[in-house]
């Protein structure tokens, strides 16, 4: 149980924090990051961060980069993983405190 409670606490903390760090030209990338919930029986819950369709398609190229049309390369603008290690470093810490407690 306070697996699931944590899990949903970092996740929507992973959440805000891709909101704020994404690139904005418009905004509509930024804004389509969700969480969403897949329950498992006798099994804590997984919580899937994703971007919404159609932004989706944006994510490997804005955090790696990409080829222009007419040659050269635009530079990629890391945002998804160091949010991703901030979320798994707050997880396993909020899960060995729980453990630690009982």
């Amino acid at each position: 149980e306070k697996v699931n409670v944590s899990s949903e606490r970092v996740g929507k903390a992973a959440v805000k924090r891709l909101k704020q760090t994404s690139p904005k030209k418009t905004g509509k990338y930024a804004k389509s990051w969700a969480m969403k919930t897949e329950p498992e029986v006798g099994q804590p819950h997984k919580r899937i961060v994703y971007v919404k369709a159609p932004h989706y398609r944006l994510t490997h190229l804005l955090e790696h980069g990409h080829a222009k049309v007419g040659g050269g390369r635009v530079e990629g603008k890391p945002h998804i993983r160091p949010a991703e290690e901030m979320a798994i470093q707050e997880f396993v810490a909020e899960v060995e405190e729980a453990i630690k407690r009982g």
